[in-house]
């Protein structure tokens, strides 16, 4: 299978963080200078055209959106969790399993019109991606493309994201999570 360097990079956890769960962590491939290497250049060769802003999603994305804005010569664009930013933020609700969560960005961090590539480190079931898109479009901002590490298809994220004209992009995939 295409990059099965960097999955066997990438420790699964059984049962956490609770029964049933097999978590992808990815702790193991940033260990590795080489991993960590050969990820952020084949994500950076799957992105279409230029980029403006790369934005991360709090917290392992920001790793990610650093390692590639600077080759994509682009700035990096935070998306955090609400309350965690000072100054004017504008902001978008998502559902969570049980509840609802919120994440923002700087009311002046995306200018509209910009060309902003979404990065996180996982996609699951794409809610935290799909209010990113959202909130970047909010800004009248062109968000056409999304990276990620790990995908697990069978939760739907990604093809979520599809839904809304996103290209998405990830390195490695583990069916049946």
């Amino acid at each position: 299978m295409a990059n099965d360097d960097l999955r066997a990079l990438i420790r699964t956890i059984p049962d956490f963080p609770k029964p049933g769960i097999q978590f992808r962590d990815i702790t193991t491939l940033l260990l590795s200078p080489t991993g960590l290497a050969t990820a952020v250049e084949r994500m950076v060769a799957a992105v279409d055209g230029p980029v403006d802003l790369v934005a991360g999603i709090e917290a392992r994305g920001f790793l990610f959106a650093a390692a590639l804005a600077v080759p994509l010569n682009a700035g990096v664009l935070l998306i955090r969790k609400d309350g965690k930013l000072p100054g004017a933020t504008i902001a978008e609700d998502y559902a969570l399993e049980y509840g609802q969560d919120r994440i923002a960005i700087h009311a002046d961090a995306c200018a509209p019109g910009a060309r902003v590539l979404l990065i996180d480190d996982l996609i699951a079931t794409g809610g935290t991606a799909r209010a990113a898109v959202r909130l970047l479009r909010k800004t009248g901002a062109t968000v056409t493309q999304a990276q990620f590490l790990v995908d697990l298809p069978d939760l739907g994220g990604a093809d979520a994201l599809r839904g809304e004209d996103i290209r998405v992009d990830a390195l490695v995939s583990f069916p049946d999570h």
